[in-house]
Parts: C-alpha cells; structure tokens; sequence
C-alpha cells in the first residue's frame, strides 16, 4: 500500500507534505514531459512506507491512500506509479513557504477536477 498525490495538487504545489515525509518519497518533475508529468507533487510507491504523515498535511486534501482514491482520481493512481520508470527526472522539491490556501480556495480546486467528497 501507499499514498497517492492526486491531481488536487495540480499546480497548487504546497510543501507541507514534503516537510513532514520521513523517507522522502515526495517529488517533483523535473523533466519537460509536462503533458505527462503536469505541475504538481508525486510519490514514489516504492518508497513510501504507508505512514501517512502527509495526508493531513496536505491543506488542498488531494493526498489518498492508494485503495481509497476517489474514482474521479482513479488514473493518478498510475501517474504517481509512473516516478519509477522516470526516477532521473524527478528531486524531492526544496520546501518554499507559501500562504495556505483558503477554504473557499479548496473547494473551487475541488470543483474544478468534479470532486464533490
């Protein structure tokens, strides 16, 4: 089992989960494949070791575990899967404080990807 960054994440880019990975499994794509790889976090399957520690973390909530991935996410399942081949194109980010989002901020992310959970 793992966790999953969905694409909630999509070009919000918060690093509070990166901060908090004690095994740094968290990454960003370096690479230019960008209609592959869009603007957003991804975690390495075969690094994480299920701790969780990132999910409440997130403040855009688009970190699942890998079984409770709403349906709407289900291909980012892959996408994040998808680091391992890649590994050369991707680092784990280096943190950058921003503002939090707000509530109202989150919810129109949600809407925008048909999220309504």
């Amino acid at each position: 089992m793992a966790w999953v960054i969905t694409r909630l994440c999509r070009d919000c880019l918060d690093m509070s989960c990166v901060e908090v990975c004690p095994v740094d499994c968290i990454y960003e794509y370096t690479g230019d494949d960008r209609e592959t790889f869009p603007n957003q976090l991804f975690i390495d399957p075969e690094e994480c070791i299920n701790c969780g520690v990132c999910e409440p973390e997130c403040p855009w909530e688009a970190i699942f575990e890998d079984e409770q991935v709403p349906e709407v996410f289900q291909e980012d399942i892959a996408l994040n899967a998808k680091i391992v081949e890649f590994k050369d194109d991707f680092r784990v980010p280096e943190v950058v404080d921003k503002p939090p989002p707000t509530p109202e901020q989150v919810e129109a992310n949600k809407r925008k990807w048909g999220y309504t959970g």
